[in-house]
This record gives structure tokens, C-alpha cells and sequence, in this order.
């Protein structure tokens, strides 16, 4: 009854308009309340909840992705993957997944990754011959590996929601390959499409002009070196690594690209603090529901009941991964990402699953979310930066779906393919 008292409260305030945020920490003051515990416990648990170093790493990549989604970044990345595939036959989507890929590892946002990169390839590739749907679809479903390749704000959610026992180094080295595979997956679909529909050939650009265009990509190629490097090298932290990565960020930017004006500046900052505030709102409330859930001996009986389904990994995590893809429709990644691992986690530590793994399970699962209706944020985005009504893109990504799922497949039944990079570097 406890939990039906806590869950359902919750599923009301979101049914009835509540914010997520808001019905996470509504959910959990109704919740104490019934099970008759002080509310400064609560209180408590929303101060520790955001009160917590590793915290810090969320606002300065958000901010350094920011600045370089607005700072020119995008256009000088696609004009860097337009010289290595795009004189290829359907060139310009392998450019455009190549993009994503190289922007993810600098964003870690997919909203912000769609947006960019979207702007500058979509009406590029309709301009080339490329049926709009086809190229939104590209943007979109490309999109889905900046939540893979670090550095990720995701996996900084997923290691505070493991209760800190899981390494944000680790998770951001096991988001490589998986990344890495999704960005081949779909490669090879465009490739396909593209034969299949003679799509047109890019053209080769002259060796002069490819070496100007790799000069002025490298400046913000050096962003992935000096994050990874230097936490791999053990010279910085992950919350360092982001604080560097605005510096260098700005500096580039500002003097470098000078693309973006100083009297926008400001703007973009504001809008940076706007984001972190509401993440930094869903952490803190999300603590107390979970907080609630641990004294209701939640994890213990869903643990309890998937158990009693089956005893096979195989088949508790394909039961994992519809309940994850189920519900990556309904709700957004991060308070998913805060609710469920709590629950999830001993489910699949009893089964074996290493946590660093099944990290990257749930972050494939709900990345795909992002981009599903009806509640995908990066497909709307992709919608709207396409000017197509969502019906009509979500049709041009239906082999898009398919590809995803078999990377999901393979990220959850190849343990080898998360845990390869980590355990090789000693995380």
C-alpha cells in the first residue's frame, strides 16, 4: 500500500500537469506523510541531494557545450566530416551522422547536437537532392550518440543515482564503443538507403581547401583531447575536465572562431543557469523520492518480483529493456535515469550485471526515448528545426529504429562492448 500510496500520487500530479520535477517532490511529501515520518527529513534528503561535488561537472559542460553549439562549432564540424565521406554516394548523411559524432563528444547533449547540426545539414541536404523526412531522420536518430560518447551529463546523473559507487571515468570510457557502434550502425543504413534510392554523390574538395577546413575544425577537435586526456591521464577530474572545457570553450570562440558576439553572451549564460536550475531541481527532489522508495522497500520488491519471473539474466534484462523503452516514451531521460536506477540496479547486481554495463544499457534504452513520441524531446526539436510535423519524420525513421535496436541488442547481450575500454585503462 505504501508504494501504491507513493507511485501513485506521482502518476496523478504528472496525469494532471504537474511538472515532473514538481511531482517527483509533491510525491514525496505525500508520501512521508503517509508512512508518518518528520518532513525535516525530506528536507534533508533535498539538501544532500544537490549538495554533492561531483555535481559540479553538469553546469560547466552544459555551459561549454553551449557556447560551442552557438559559437560556430557545428558549421566548421560538418565542413571537417564533409572532407573525410562526403564525396561519398549519399555523402551528406554520412556527414551528417559523422557530425553528430564528432559534436556529441564535445556537447554530450543530443538537443543540442540536433539543433546545430540539424540548422546547417538539413536544408544542405534537401538542397542536394535528399528528401527532407530522410535528412530530419539522419539528424535526429545521429543525434542519440552524444548521450554514448562522453562527455555526457547522463552518466553523471547515472553514477549520483548509483549512489556514487560507479565512476564517472569509467562511465564515460564505456559510452566509447557503444557510441562508436551506433554512429558504424547507422552509417551503414544511409549507405544502403542511399544505393537504394541514388541518392547523389558529393564532390571531392580540392587538397588545399580540405586542409583549411581540418586547421579550423581542430581547434574545437582539441576540446575531446583535453577532457579525455587529461582524465585519463589523471592530470584533472571529471568536474575539472568541465570547468577546462568552458575555459577552452570561450577562448576559442571568442577568439578563435570570433563567430558569436559579446553582447549575446550574457544571454547564453542565462539560459545555461535556466537549464542547470531545473536539473538541479529534478536532483533534489528526485532524492527524496528515492529516499522514500529505500524506506518503503521499493527496490527490494521489485527485485523481488522479477526475480520470482526468472532467474536468466537473458531474460530479466529483455524485461528491463521493454519496461526502459516503454517508458523512454512517456517520460524524459534524466528523471528515468534518478528514478529507476535505485530500483534497477540491485535487480541486475544480483543478476551479475556489472553497474558500468548496465549504465550503458539504460542510457541506449532511454536515448532511443528521446527520440520516440510522444514525449521525445530531440524529435521535436529535430520536427521543428525541419519544419515537418512530427507524424511525417517519425515515418522517415522507422529503419533508423530498427538499426537502434540492434546496437540495443548488442550493448546489452556484449557486456565486452561497455566494459572493454574501462577495465584496458584501470577504471
Amino acid at each position: 500500500m505504501d508504494a501504491l500510496v507513493l507511485l501513485g500520487s506521482f502518476v496523478v500530479l504528472m496525469t494532471v500537469g504537474v511538472p515532473i520535477a514538481y511531482a517527483l517532490g509533491l510525491a514525496a511529501l505525500i508520501g512521508a506523510l503517509w508512512i508518518d515520518i518528520p518532513l525535516d527529513a525530506v528536507m534533508i534528503q533535498l539538501a544532500s541531494g544537490v549538495n554533492k561535488f561531483s555535481l559540479l561537472a553538469i553546469p560547466f559542460f552544459v555551459l561549454a557545450g553551449a557556447i560551442m553549439a552557438e559559437g560556430g562549432m557545428a558549421r566548421r564540424l560538418v565542413a571537417f566530416a564533409g572532407v573525410l565521406v562526403g564525396f561519398i554516394r549519399g555523402g551528406l548523411s554520412l556527414v551528417n551522422i559523422l557530425a553528430s559524432t564528432f559534436f556529441g563528444a564535445i556537447s554530450g547533449s543530443s538537443v543540442a547536437d540536433t539543433a546545430s547540426i540539424g540548422s546547417v545539414l538539413i536544408p544542405e541536404m534537401e538542397k542536394k537532392g535528399y528528401p527532407r523526412p530522410f535528412a530530419a531522420a539522419v539528424t535526429v536518430s545521429g543525434s542519440v550518440q552524444a548521450i554514448l560518447i562522453p562527455p555526457s551529463h547522463n552518466a553523471v546523473l547515472y553514477s549520483l543515482a548509483a549512489g556514487g559507487t560507479v565512476s564517472i571515468a569509467a562511465l564515460f570510457m564505456a559510452g566509447v564503443l557503444p557510441g562508436l557502434l551506433m554512429g558504424l550502425t547507422l552509417a551503414v543504413l544511409c549507405l544502403v538507403i542511399a544505393r537504394r534510392e541514388g541518392y547523389p554523390k558529393g564532390e571531392v574538395i580540392p587538397l588545399g581547401q580540405a586542409l583549411k577546413i581540418c586547421a579550423d575544425a581542430l581547434w574545437g577537435l582539441m576540446t575531446m583531447v583535453i577532457i579525455l586526456g587529461g582524465i585519463l591521464s589523471g592530470v584533472f577530474t571529471a568536474n575539472e575536465s568541465a570547468s577546462i572545457a568552458v575555459l577552452w570553450a570561450f577562448f576559442v570562440t571568442m577568439f578563435v572562431y570570433r563567430d558569436y558576439r559579446w553582447r549575446d553572451l550574457p544571454k547564453l549564460v542565462h539560459r545555461t543557469v535556466k537549464t542547470v536550475t531545473i536539473v538541479m531541481i529534478l536532483i533534489g527532489f528526485a532524492a527524496c523520492f528515492g529516499y522514500l522508495m529505500t524506506l518503503m522497500q521499493i527496490p527490494m520488491q521489485v527485485t523481488a518480483f522479477l526475480t520470482g519471473l526468472s532467474t536468466n539474466p537473458i531474460v530479466i534484462l529483455m524485461l528491463i529493456n521493454v519496461m526502459l523503452l516503454a517508458l523512454g516514451c512517456l517520460m524524459d531521460m534524466s528523471p528515468l535515469i534518478l528514478i529507476l536506477t535505485p530500483i534497477l540496479l540491485p535487480v541486475v547486481k544480483l543478476m551479475g550485471v556489472d553497474p558500468v554495463h548496465f549504465g550503458m544499457i539504460m542510457m541506449v534504452n532511454l536515448g532511443i526515448g528521446l527520440i520516440t513520441p510522444p514525449v521525445g524531446t530531440v524529435l521535436f526539436v529535430g520536427s521543428a528545426v525541419a519544419k515537418l510535423p512530427i507524424g511525417t519524420v517519425t515515418r522517415a525513421m522507422m529503419p533508423f529504429f530498427a538499426a537502434l535496436f540492434v546496437v540495443l541488442l548488442l550493448v546489452t547481450y556484449v557486456p565486452w562492448l561497455s566494459l572493454w575500454l574501462p577495465r584496458t585503462l584501470g577504471l
